[in-house]
């Protein structure tokens, strides 16, 4: 084991070993240059540090020999036995092939992998980040051994004392409010209301779910009488102080009239309350969290994560929802491998925290704007620590708890069964709410997948995501790559939209995407009134194209308000009353097609051929690829199929290969003579 102790010696100082034990304890006190690392029974000789809290190496021992590590270790991570050793796949860094061994003969544990290794102590060293000594008190505590201090530290046993007393503080107070819950006949409202939803009073006792009085006095006079100070009370966000900056303006009840939820840690110990309000006030949040204390940190800690353990290892995944009551409402029915976050976003400690019991999540959030925003923000934290993530699709305004109200719990497990593929799930949500029908919606939507893409930590599983949304969005996979590596030299940007920018008003403006073929037919529709007058029929044309080439929209605006070409004035005024990126878009080079008549009104037809022309083979692309899909209906693939042959008719008529040079296959398309037009726009890669 690392000698933690010895590192945090001065400079320069000299270490000896052997000595009897209690001569060295008697140097140390004689002598306060001495000092004794109990992790290497070295004498340190050097500058005396502040006191530390430790225990005696008698104690130490005890515990390693009272301890099984693989008892141990399998609490935390899932172990198969493999002959005499046992493996996993390591809890200290991602891996597919498990490289983690367990020894039980030498009661030590050894990664092949990152080379992490050591005994029990090492091991919840490392797992749950603690220092040495507080991981040797967590496993005398787990083997009911008493351990000796052999250096007292004031500081450090006045915070032990304060955890201690905040921890029986919240294990009482959540008896308290259940008991008036339950008997109060103040507490009424509260009874209906869990009724209301459906909860009656086993699930009540199941959660130890309480009421708060709505008047302060009831509790602060319960709190006295179990002689909790006002100091206590403070410190656990139960109660705060009125002014903060006088230690006698008194205490006021932070949570009043609220159905009260413990929170518990990973062990089960309540370190906190979650209050529901039970009556209408537009002054306070329908949910409030106990604020963080020395028990408490929010982003450390799952909703029943302490229940849902054993679970998650059965099951093999984690059901990840948004909110206490969805949790409740699947544990109560058997779908005991639900967590949820504290009312808070969820963060890369969650996700941390929730990769030392699986490797899989199926989100679960709101079916509404904000809750697939959120399961997008939760996606991007799992798949950082490696995890693999799929989606169950709610119906619209439902959350589990009411979906499992109205259809029960078989239904809702029939859910979590069909969950889809992160990538499959948002694309194709986004397919049905019509991103797809125009260029500028599906590049706005590519963009959002490469930065999901990019905050993947696994690369096998990121280089099968890019296929999946290669297909979908019909780009290509080169395309794509190369556009994950440069958000992934430029990290901040994934990090950036996950905040509000400070000054969005002077954040720079990305000009409106424009399709080559559309910003020539922008220009003309400003430069020659034939052109424009000719384009303004086409509405047609032009409205199926808006689902296929970017900037479609921006050469409507222009046509639907028809600036004169031949002034200056009033195109330009036209131009400075649109948003900045359309001024931004229009205002760049002048674009130029090769092979184009320099006629405004002969430009327009043929710069109008080239766009139908590419629209085709847009399209022709979209159905070959959806034939390509496995599991089509009769119906659908006749559909297709007669898709196909009209898209064939028409290329012929054109003959000729435009954008996807690249990325089709030559059997797409039947080349013939061309047009010299044509033949020029074949000479710039169809543009």
């Amino acid at each position: 084991m690392a000698d933690r102790d010895c590192a945090a010696a001065g400079a320069g100082r000299n270490s000896v070993s052997g000595g009897a034990w209690q001569a060295i304890r008697t140097a140390g006190v004689k002598f306060p240059f001495f000092r004794l690392c109990l992790e290497t029974g070295r004498l340190i000789i050097g500058a005396q540090p502040a006191p530390v809290s430790q225990v005696s190496k008698d104690s130490i021992e005890k515990v390693l020999a009272a301890t099984d590590i693989v008892d141990l270790i399998s609490s935390y991570v899932p172990l198969k036995r493999a002959g005499t050793q046992f493996k996993a796949n390591c809890p200290f860094h991602h891996e597919k092939t498990p490289s983690f061994s367990v020894s039980p003969a030498r009661q030590t544990f050894k990664c092949f992998g990152c080379g992490k290794g050591g005994n029990a102590v090492g091991f919840v060293m490392d797992y749950e980040n603690l220092p040495f000594v507080e991981a040797v008190r967590k496993l005398a505590a787990r083997a009911n051994i008493p351990l000796e201090a052999e250096v007292f530290d004031p500081q450090a046993d006045q915070a032990r004392r304060l955890r201690g007393r905040l921890l029986d503080l919240h294990r009482e107070a959540a008896a308290f409010f259940h008991e008036r819950l339950l008997k109060d006949p103040a507490a009424a409202h509260a009874r209906d209301y869990l009724k209301g939803r459906g909860f009656g009073r086993e699930m009540a006792a199941n959660w130890t779910v309480g009421w708060m009085p709505d008047q302060p006095k009831g509790f602060l006079d319960w709190a006295r009488e179990r002689k909790f100070s006002g100091r206590e009370l403070e410190s656990s966000g139960l109660a705060a102080l009125r002014n903060a900056d006088d230690a006698n303006s008194g205490l006021y009840v932070r949570f009043r009239d609220r159905l009260m939820f413990p929170i518990r840690n990973e062990m089960g110990d309540v370190i906190a309350f979650s209050g529901r309000q039970l009556r209408e006030d537009p002054n306070s949040g329908k949910y409030i969290n106990s604020p963080e204390t020395l028990i408490f940190k929010k982003s450390n800690v799952l909703f029943a994560l302490d229940r849902a353990k054993k679970p998650i290892l059965r099951e093999k995944s984690a059901l990840l929802c948004e909110g206490q009551i969805d949790v409740i409402a699947c544990h109560e029915l058997g779908i005991d491998h639900a967590i949820a976050p504290l009312g808070t976003a969820f963060t890369q400690q969650h996700a941390h925290l929730l990769r030392r019991y699986t490797a899989s999540v199926l989100l679960c959030y709101d079916a509404d704007k904000a809750g697939i925003a959120a399961s997008e923000r939760a996606y991007r934290e799992l798949v950082t620590e490696g995890l693999s993530v799929r989606m169950v699709e709610m119906p619209a305004g439902d959350d589990p708890d009411t979906f499992i109200k109205a259809h029960g719990a078989a239904a809702f497990r029939g859910l979590l069964e069909k969950a889809r593929e992160f990538f499959d799930f948002k694309l194709g949500r986004a397919k049905v709410n019509g991103a797809f029908e125009s260029a500028a919606e599906r590049r706005t939507l590519a963009g959002e997948c490469v930065g999901l893409l990019a905050a993947m930590s696994d690369a096998v599983a990121r280089d099968h995501q890019i296929n999946v949304v290669a297909t979908h969005l019909q780009t290509s996979v080169a395309a794509l790559r190369g556009a994950i590596a440069k958000a992934l030299q430029k990290p901040q940007r994934a990090s950036s939209v996950m905040r509000e920018p400070e000054h969005t008003d002077e954040a720079a403006a990305e000009p409106t995407p424009l399709h080559r073929i559309v910003g020539f037919l922008c220009h003309l529709a400003l430069t020659s009134a034939p052109a424009q007058h000719f384009l303004a029929e086409q509405f047609e044309t032009l409205h199926e194209a808006n689902r296929w080439l970017e900037g479609v929209p921006l050469l409507e605006r222009i046509l639907s308000a028809a600036p004169d070409p031949g002034s200056h004035a009033a195109v330009n005024a036209f131009i400075g009353g649109l948003a900045e990126a359309d001024r931004m878009a229009l205002g760049g080079d002048s674009v130029v097609l090769e092979g184009v008549s320099a006629d405004g009104m002969q430009a327009a037809e043929d710069a109008l051929a080239m766009l139908s022309a590419t629209v085709l083979q847009r399209r022709d692309a979209r159905v070959k690829a959806d034939l390509k899909q496995p599991g089509l209906s009769r119906e659908r693939l006749v559909e297709l199929l007669e898709e196909a042959k009209e898209i064939s008719g028409l290329l012929r008529g054109i003959g000729q290969r435009s954008e996807f040079d690249d990325e089709l296959p030559a059997s797409t398309f039947r080349p013939k003579v061309a047009p010299g037009w044509k033949a020029g726009w074949k000479k710039r890669g169809g543009e």
